[in-house]
């Protein structure tokens, strides 16, 4: 609450999405409400999988919500992304008065929040859909604003891949600048939507697209062709190489006529390949569906591992 907002956003961490912030914080003022959830439409065979709800067709007021229900509720789901004014702290106090006791408000790590999924939370935790949504509902306290963009969760890595498409996607329409065109002439041919760092450097003989995001510093070599994959900052990728499917971490190295390469399947275990920071992957190595820890050196061919 330092210097008094009038207005507190809240995201989830695992959400992609467009997040239309202005549009629904000027639809939040005009509701009058502590809060306003953003909501996005999906099939009912995917709606038991989030939050779902119910909202007033005209006013869009929150009038039902409960979480992953058995049976099915609605195919309106909540996106994890809210507006708040700061009474929403009043709301969370009247948790813990109503228990009687303090509420455990207190940051979580990250190892934590995985393991939530397989451990019971303590009986004073607050928790923002059970406690706050679903009792606040049917009380002209919570409102509703529907996009009818894209969205996503990030539950596996391979969805990370998916994501980035997507932004490449915006990109496309609302910042068509960042993207990178070539034919090949005086640039590396470029399908589809591409971004490329400016200190990234990119042989004119390498083939670049659909979906590729190329981070800073990175050296792309003659004849390399790259495919729905990331390139973090430092990795260079050398003649010839093949990237299909992959995210690439930080400083790695592919050798020449190397390939690292997946089935691209983004809801599978193994269905990209990741590179942690680091792996060195040797020349003419075949790296297929796999997942490499940081700082290895990859001599063979390897597919569906874990290499620790």
């Amino acid at each position: 609450m330092e210097d008094s907002p009038s207005h507190i956003f809240l995201l989830n961490c695992d959400v992609c999405c467009s997040f239309p912030l202005p549009e629904m914080l000027e639809a939040h003022k005009r509701y009058g409400g502590i809060g306003t959830i953003l909501v996005i439409k999906v099939s009912p065979e995917k709606a038991d999988q989030f939050g779902e709800l119910v909202a007033d067709a005209d006013t869009n007021e929150l009038l039902h919500y409960t979480e992953k229900p058995e049976t099915f509720v609605s195919d309106r789901i909540n996106c994890g992304v809210y507006v708040f004014t700061p009474e929403i702290f009043t709301a969370i106090s009247g948790v813990s008065t109503q228990r009687k006791d303090r509420a455990n408000l207190r940051r979580q790590s990250s190892f934590e929040a995985l393991q939530s999924a397989t451990r019971s939370l303590p009986a004073d935790f607050v928790r923002l859909d059970q406690d706050i949504l679903s009792p606040l509902a049917g009380k002209k306290q919570l409102y509703t604003y529907e996009t009818m963009d894209f969205w996503e969760q990030i539950k596996t890595p391979g969805m990370s891949l998916k994501c980035s498409g997507l932004y490449l996607s915006l990109f496309r329409y609302n910042s068509p600048h960042l993207l990178t065109e070539g034919d090949g002439t005086k640039s590396a041919i470029i399908t589809g939507d591409v971004y490329i760092h400016p200190s990234a450097k990119v042989h004119p003989t390498a083939k670049i697209g659909p979906n590729v995001s190329i981070s800073a510093n990175a050296r792309v070599g003659a004849g390399v062709r790259l495919m729905n994959c990331i390139i973090l900052d430092d990795v260079e990728i050398k003649e010839n190489a093949v990237v299909i499917h992959s995210i690439v971490g930080w400083k790695c190295a592919i050798g020449r006529w190397s390939r690292v390469q997946a089935e691209g399947d983004h809801n599978a275990k193994l269905g990209v390949t990741i590179l942690g920071e680091a792996v060195n992957v040797e020349d003419e190595v075949v790296v297929t569906s796999c997942i490499v820890l940081p700082n290895k050196t990859i001599n063979v061919s390897v597919q569906q591992e874990i290499i620790l």
